[in-house]
């Protein structure tokens, strides 16, 4: 399955205490912290006057919080889409990320209790098409694990650290481009 060829936005929550800390968070719902909240309201301010009608998002905390932030600077409500969540990752949450990352997005291991990257990618390509579908431009507000899983789908490198909090603004290709928002 593939992104619809469609321009969008995407933007990573902000910073939690456990991306702070290099820990793996997965479905468990951390907030954001002090930091993460300033980097939702200066990501708020860098999308005003980009004609964003549709702000779709993942209904956990630290996502819906960012979006809920761009939402009141951008005077627009907010949908959610629980496929939009992260990553189940299991036994890893709460522990540092580390080299066995790498074989999971590879395929090559999977976490007791966690979902694979093929299942993330294609809960995430359906939910991005979903959002799409909607008026746009559409932003997306999720996680990052799950926008690895989209990159998968644009046919783009996928093992790429998404930044807390820095709006993307996705093109369709070949190859899809992603420009960081100013």
């Amino acid at each position: 399955m593939s992104i619809v060829a469609r321009s969008f936005w995407f933007l990573r929550h902000g910073e939690t205490d456990w991306n702070a800390q290099g820990l793996s968070q997965g479905n468990t719902d951390i907030p954001l912290n002090a930091t993460g909240l300033a980097q939702a309201a200066a990501a708020a301010a860098m999308l005003r006057n980009r004609g964003i009608a549709t702000i779709v998002a993942s209904p956990l905390d630290r996502a819906a919080t960012t979006a809920r932030v761009v939402a009141e600077t951008l005077g627009l409500p907010i949908e959610t889409d629980p496929d939009l969540r992260e990553v189940c990752f299991g036994e890893q949450e709460g522990r540092p990320m580390g080299t066995w990352y790498d074989t999971w997005i590879a395929g090559d291991y999977t976490p007791e209790g966690a979902e694979t990257f093929a299942g993330l990618r294609a809960r995430a390509v359906a939910a991005v098409n979903r959002a799409l579908a909607r008026p746009a431009p559409v932003l997306v507000v999720a996680h990052g694990a799950l926008f690895r899983g989209v990159r998968a789908a644009m046919g783009l490198e996928v093992n790429v650290r998404t930044p807390n909090a820095v709006p993307l603004f996705c093109e369709p290709g070949p190859p899809w481009t992603l420009t960081v928002a100013r």
